[in-house]
């Protein structure tokens, strides 16, 4: 098999990783049919709510995509601007279109996956790569959506 081969299925496997989940929820099935009334709620004492994780994931996947493709841009301050400040409720356009954001982010990134140099380092990096932001976005994504159906499972609104 041929490096170019290797190259098109490792980018296959990394768009599916991303879209699917494979072995966990996507995010189009962890964030479906939420009942808005549930969005900002923290169940158990917890320190976040739905709302809190799905924006920290919108801002995240963002500051990724916007550092592999802008040499000049500069990454919120962490913690404080991943992450929003709890609320009392958010209105389905807010909810509509922090999804939106992150799909939209998603795509973009997939775009640039399908014709990254995966193993170079960025030139404005300190070493990170397009394949090492693939992996984080998979990573960090996943890692919080199942905090997300966690939280589902204690309010009472994720299948079982």
């Amino acid at each position: 098999m041929s490096s170019t081969d290797n190259n098109k299925i490792l980018i296959k496997e990394l768009t599916d990783l991303i879209l699917k989940g494979n072995a966990h929820a996507s995010l189009e099935d962890a964030l479906a049919d939420i009942p808005l009334k549930d969005i900002t709620v923290a169940p158990d004492n917890l320190p976040y709510n739905i709302w809190q994780l799905t924006e920290h994931i919108r801002i995240t996947q963002w500051d990724i995509v916007e550092f592999c493709i802008d040499p000049n841009h500069k990454s919120p301050k962490w913690p404080e601007e991943y992450w929003v400040k709890p609320v009392e409720q958010v209105t389905a356009a807010q909810w509509e279109e922090s999804i939106a954001q992150i799909k939209a982010d998603r795509e973009r990134f997939l775009d640039l996956l399908k014709h990254a140099d995966l193993f170079s380092p960025l030139p404005h990096g300190s070493g990170q790569n397009v394949l090492r932001e693939a992996l984080l976005i998979a990573d960090h994504t996943s890692y919080h959506l199942g905090e997300v159906l966690i939280l589902r499972r204690l309010l009472n609104n994720w299948k079982s």
